[in-house]
């Protein structure tokens, strides 16, 4: 395998209270648009049990990993689905982000939701030394030392594998490029796959409270749908997708792809 194509997806969660933007009736719809891609990783957020149950029927030919947030009635927010005719699951696990990471459904720093990150170690099929490592995550939305703490712990975490492993981490972090969590990311080693095929990280909003171009926030937030890599890899493609049939869309967000270009890995 020489590329990678991978989608981070907020999808909007099942138990929304959005009328007729709810799961029901755009479901169909969001498993469409996800399916066309053909990507080889899709990372989705906000994901409930529902939720994964439909994509899984939906989309048979991925695996799928997700640690629920809490640890009584969770739901697997941050699930990773990965094309099995493709690669090998070598390994899973996942984090909170917080101060005690490994105590599950905690959080820090005035958090306002549970947050975690889920990882998958792929293999791709057919032999050679390529390793994939992609992380998955979803920062707060309200709190600012939350985002930088939950920032600061996604770097710590991903410096440990070194610096020729490809890694790629995606995710809804709610905070655009000027953002110091963003900052915190790319001073840390992780470097925007949108901003290096484009030359700017700033491609306008990816959060449209399904109004598509029509969404006019009275305070700006520009892309908080971030797809960054580090390691032997180099993105080649970078896309908005900004899909609409009959004026709705698969979800309040837009979802991103990033093509990415594997050297050898351990």
């Amino acid at each position: 395998m020489n590329t990678l194509k991978i989608l981070t997806c907020n999808i909007r969660y099942y138990g929304a209270n959005d009328g007729q933007n709810d799961w029901t009736h755009r479901r169909d719809f969001c498993a469409d648009v996800i399916a066309a891609q053909a990507a080889d990783v899709v990372c989705m957020q906000e994901m409930w049990a529902q939720q994964r149950a439909d994509l899984v029927a939906r989309l048979p030919e991925y695996g799928h990993f997700g640690m629920l947030d809490e640890p009584v009635d969770g739901q697997p927010v941050n699930t990773i689905f990965y094309r099995t005719d493709a690669f090998t699951l070598l390994d899973a696990g996942g984090y909170w982000l917080s101060a005690t990471p490994h105590v599950s459904g905690s959080s820090s720093w005035d958090s306002a939701c549970v947050r975690l990150a889920n990882w998958v170690m792929l293999a791709p099929r057919g032999g050679g030394t390529t390793r994939i490592r992609v992380l998955n995550t979803h920062l707060d939305h309200v709190s600012q030392p939350a985002r930088e703490g939950q920032a600061s712990l996604l770097v710590e975490d991903a410096q440990a594998y070194g610096d020729s492993l490809v890694q790629v981490l995606t995710g809804d972090l709610n905070c655009d490029e000027s953002n110091p969590a963003i900052d915190a990311l790319c001073k840390g080693g992780w470097q925007d796959s949108y901003e290096a095929v484009h030359g700017t990280s700033d491609p306008g909003l990816t959060y449209h409270a399904f109004k598509g171009p029509h969404y006019s926030p009275e305070v700006r937030v520009g892309k908080m749908d971030w797809i960054f890599l580090r390691g032997a890899a180099t993105a080649t493609d970078a896309q908005i997708l900004d899909e609409a049939r009959d004026g709705k869309y698969p979800s309040d967000h837009y979802f991103v792809s990033a093509v990415i270009n594997l050297a050898s890995s351990r």
